[in-house]
């Protein structure tokens, strides 16, 4: 489950497509904003619940640090994931790394390869298409790799100047679906997203 997890918020919260669609062009754009924040409502549909699990919160992705994921509804978590691994913020205001369950090192590796820009990375494990235009664009990843080929079906994210949904597709049937809100670029961290990542 911590796996899916990190797999749907670090390809979530990358920035948007524009101008043609190539991998190129796709890596420039990557790498083109040192910082983004926004809102997040995250809906899980399982098969065995009538209706979606939501949760809701804030996010801040800064280039080369990695992903802070406040959590705000149904309850108050803080995380980080870096590459170095996740971490959990406790009652105190300190950082505490969580254990690493199996494979997730490689997977978070991969991942963050997003938040690098790392498009070469990405191709290893996904079979990636672009369709629409810098306005309205849909990207398309199918997992190549057996591990991933395991869990999901596919992975599409939508969006215009940048990311607006993920949905993950999940071989068995399950979906989670991410709507990103009110997503802003910044220049610089601010001096409390740097004390966490200081930390």
């Amino acid at each position: 489950m911590m796996k899916r997890w990190i797999l749907l918020v670090l390809f979530a919260l990358a920035p948007g497509i524009a101008g043609a669609f190539s991998l190129d062009q796709l890596q420039t754009q990557l790498r083109a904003q040192p910082v983004v924040r926004g809102h997040f409502t995250q809906q899980k549909f399982l098969r065995s619940l009538p209706q979606p699990l939501t949760s809701r919160g804030d996010f801040t992705l800064a280039q080369g640090k990695g992903l802070l994921w406040k959590l705000t509804s149904p309850f108050e978590q803080d995380l980080r994931i870096t590459p170095q691994g996740i971490a959990k913020r406790d009652a105190q205001g300190q950082w505490q790394a969580l254990p690493q369950q199996m494979g997730a090192s490689r997977e978070v590796g991969i991942f963050l390869a997003v938040l690098a820009g790392d498009t070469r990375g990405l191709q290893e494990n996904f079979d990636i298409s672009l369709a629409g235009d810098a306005r309205a664009w849909t990207m398309t990843m199918k997992p190549s790799s057996a591990l991933l080929a395991q869990i999901f079906e596919a992975i599409v994210i939508q969006g215009g100047a940048l990311v607006q949904r993920i949905e993950l597709r999940e071989t068995q049937g399950d979906r989670t679906v991410l709507q990103l809100q009110d997503v802003q670029p910044a220049a610089q961290l601010n001096d409390e997203e740097q004390r966490a990542y200081a930390q």
